[in-house]
């Protein structure tokens, strides 16, 4: 069934998609089509943990920043920097899921691992 006023948001790198109704936020787009964005804040923007990346020709997809993201993301928004809690989708749109610092620290180990490095993070 395609949603009479739906809006497809793809979240890369995975390439997971999702059609939704224009309004919803990217947070909310993420759990439906699968994608984790951690939060702690329950999407408030208080935790800054739900960052997420939408490329400069694709900003105007997404509600523009308000105050309290202008005030918690600063100069990263001219980055493409958003808060997945607070951008409301309003037409397609692709958003870069940055990797959970944590996984990309036990990535980098076990690729280190597997080419018989030594990784300085440990």
């Amino acid at each position: 069934m395609k949603l009479q006023n739906g809006v497809t948001v793809v979240f890369q790198p995975e390439g997971r998609k999702a059609v939704v109704n224009r309004g919803i936020s990217l947070l909310e787009a993420a759990r439906k089509a699968g994608v984790t964005i951690t939060t702690r804040c329950g999407g408030k923007a208080g935790c800054l943990m739900c960052k997420v990346k939408i490329a400069n020709e694709e900003a105007n997809a997404v509600r523009p920043p308000g105050d309290i993201e202008r005030r918690k993301l600063g100069t990263a928004l001219e980055e493409g920097m958003r808060l997945a809690c607070q951008a409301a989708v309003w037409s397609d749109v692709t958003v870069q899921v940055p990797e959970d610092p944590l996984k990309a620290a036990v990535r980098r180990k076990l690729e280190a691992a597997r080419r018989g490095e030594e990784d300085e993070l440990w």
